[in-house]
């Protein structure tokens, strides 16, 4: 089996924890393909003793590492202390993505950022707990499923946010967005009889700079890296740390949307 066809299943995921990691499509997406060019050029290598998506996450990881470390090192300004703070957790953030949203075990994890399982652990409580203490939010959620978005709801309440509305379609999310003034809005992609989440989040988009997280059956479809697409995105079915974790991202990478306290 050649690199392509081992690698290929696992690269639209490895987009989704790009960005996410990165809060950033493009920026995630570079970090990708330099990693696929290294290992193309022989420049990066694959670690023969580990499954193909772990040694391909790892891969992924040492590339974005050094970057990050040169673009810090290289940048003649002083970072501010935002800067600063994204830079110190980004470890930890990357633990709580592979464990939580890409389902990695604590020793897989491991492997990927060269550390033990125990520190792991460990990186996981920390992060959580800052992302939980710090980045409380108004949620909009647009979810033509009454069930799903009540569980959107119920767990968004217990990490301490509060949900401004319940859309079914893209008219009402919209409305509800222009008078709620949400800080996060989660939406579903298809809206059935109501319309395109896409559209609605395109249209609130016009009038807010907020983050945006898709909910969606088939992720894959959203992570082909040919078009502008989502940083965000949960997968249906959906685990509650899976929604802890990518809220806490998303709401990472943009500090005015978290509510004041």
């Amino acid at each position: 089996m050649s690199i392509n066809q081992a690698l290929a299943p696992h690269l639209p995921y490895l987009r989704r924890y790009a960005r996410a990691l990165t809060g950033s499509q493009e920026t995630g997406d570079a970090a990708v393909r330099d990693t696929l060019a290294g290992l193309l050029a022989g420049k990066v290598r694959l670690d023969d003793g580990l499954p193909p998506r772990v040694a391909l996450y790892k891969a992924f990881q040492d590339v974005w590492s050094s970057m990050s470390d040169q673009s810090f090192r290289e940048d003649g300004s002083n970072p501010g202390p935002e800067s600063r703070l994204k830079a110190l957790a980004a470890p930890k953030r990357a633990a709580v993505l592979l464990t939580s949203v890409e389902s990695f075990g604590l020793e897989e994890t491991g492997h990927i950022l060269g550390v033990s399982a125990k520190d792991v652990e460990q990186a996981i409580i920390e992060a959580q707990e800052i992302i939980d203490r710090m980045l409380a939010s108004r949620v909009l959620i647009i979810e033509d499923e009454p069930i799903i978005a009540l569980d959107l709801e119920s767990l968004l309440v217990d990490l301490g946010h509060e949900v401004v509305g319940k859309a079914a379609t893209r008219n009402e999310a919209v409305t509800m967005a222009r008078t709620k003034e949400p800080g996060l809005v989660l939406a579903d992609i298809n809206l059935g009889e109501g319309g395109s989440g896409i559209d609605a989040v395109g249209e609130i988009l016009n009038s807010f700079d907020i983050p945006i997280i898709f909910v969606t059956a088939y992720p894959e479809k959203l992570l082909t890296g040919e078009r502008p697409e989502p940083a965000y995105l949960i997968a249906k079915p959906f685990l509650p740390e899976t929604v802890q974790a990518t809220v806490g991202q998303a709401l990472f990478f943009h500090p005015s949307a978290v509510r004041a306290a």
